[in-house]
């Protein structure tokens, strides 16, 4: 079997990287297996890509397509006719796409245009959102996909009803958490937590790029300021994304416990994550890292389309203003802990199952 598998920005390296280690090792055993790997370019910061190659011990590409930024449509439109080109070129019995990012949708319109078979790993998430690209990505990838591979219960659910076949959806668990036990270990400290004074549960993770968070500058400039003010005297570590540090270059915004620096790789930043009070995000990921690690979060969105981590991990979802923010974190603190779990099949082991299950196809 000749797999190709996109990757195309920073969550997808994470997801990619396991199921090439359980590739790898299927085929080293004898198993008739094989992966080329296409980078889209869709993320072409350092910190935001070849970063994650290195620590994450992912193979060069066989192809980056470099297609980089531009508007959803001319992003997509790109993405497109370069993986064409290289599919045309490198013809593949399937073609594995992850997440809800634009190369996950390109691409897989590509494949199936092509009479190639597409697997979605992270299949079936849904927010409910229309505004959010990503939804819209999830939902027309999910339309074409083969193989369905989902990271919980609710996931599978949303793909039965709307027509899925059964035989074709398999819950097999969450490969950014096979990322995430498997480099636990390697996790290290960032180079200016000791030049900060920084304590172990002492302080608050803050990250933040989703339009309806970032793109108004006076609800950016109130949203920074609030989080400085809630955080009393902890400080706020603050890696600003590329798309924020654009927006918050013209603003005159003053704060005492933020410290802004550049995106990191991952085993710094899972270290920082490890090791804080709490974390305040707009992403919906980094609410299943602090699940599990056992992180307190707080996601700035009206939605979530990973529930499970609300229903039994440590995510609360807060809404778009500082008010929700502020009312919910300060409830935290005089409240004790409430009770989390892990969620199931979320043990390290998702994308062995991916591996055997699409070698019984």
């Amino acid at each position: 079997m000749k797999i190709t598998i996109v990757a195309g920005a920073r969550p997808n390296f994470i997801k990619i990287a396991p199921i090439i280690r359980a590739i790898e090792a299927r085929a080293s055993s004898g198993a008739k297996i094989g992966y080329r790997l296409v980078h889209t370019g869709q993320h072409y910061d350092k910190n935001l890509s070849d970063t994650f190659f290195t620590e994450l011990n992912i193979p060069q590409p066989h192809a980056n397509l470099e297609v980089k930024s531009g508007s959803q449509a001319a992003q997509t439109a790109a993405i497109m006719v370069a993986f064409e080109n290289d599919l045309e070129a490198h013809p593949a019995d399937l073609v594995l796409v992850v997440g809800d990012v634009n190369s996950t949708m390109a691409c897989a319109i590509v494949a199936k245009k092509m009479n190639v078979a597409v697997a979605h790993v992270e299949a079936g998430i849904r927010s409910g959102d229309m505004t959010m690209p990503e939804e819209i990505n999830r939902i027309v990838t999910d339309s074409i996909t083969d193989h369905f591979f989902t990271t919980s219960v609710t996931a599978s659910q949303n793909l039965l009803a709307h027509g899925a076949d059964k035989d074709h959806v398999h819950f097999v668990g969450n490969v950014m958490i096979d990322t995430l036990l498997y480099n636990q270990s390697r996790f290290c400290k960032p180079a200016f937590f000791d030049e900060q004074s920084l304590e172990i549960r002492n302080y608050i993770v803050l990250t933040l790029h989703r339009p309806s968070n970032v793109d108004d500058p006076l609800n950016l400039k109130k949203l920074i300021a609030g989080i400085d003010s809630l955080a009393n005297g902890r400080k706020v570590i603050f890696p600003v994304h590329p798309r924020t540090r654009s927006m918050l270059s013209g603003l005159d915004i003053v704060t005492e416990n933020i410290y802004y620096c550049e995106p990191m790789g991952y085993l710094e930043f899972m270290y920082l994550i490890g090791g804080s009070f709490a974390v305040i995000t707009d992403s919906g990921g980094l609410s299943e890292e602090t699940t599990v690690l056992g992180i307190p979060c707080f996601t700035m969105r009206d939605t979530t389309e990973r529930p499970e981590t609300q229903e039994i991990g440590t995510n609360t979802l807060v809404g778009t203003s500082i008010e929700n923010l502020e009312r919910l974190f300060t409830e935290f603190l005089q409240k004790p802990r409430r009770t989390a779990g892990i969620p199931n099949l979320w043990d390290g082991k998702a994308s062995e199952r991916i591996v055997d299950i699409l070698l019984r196809k």
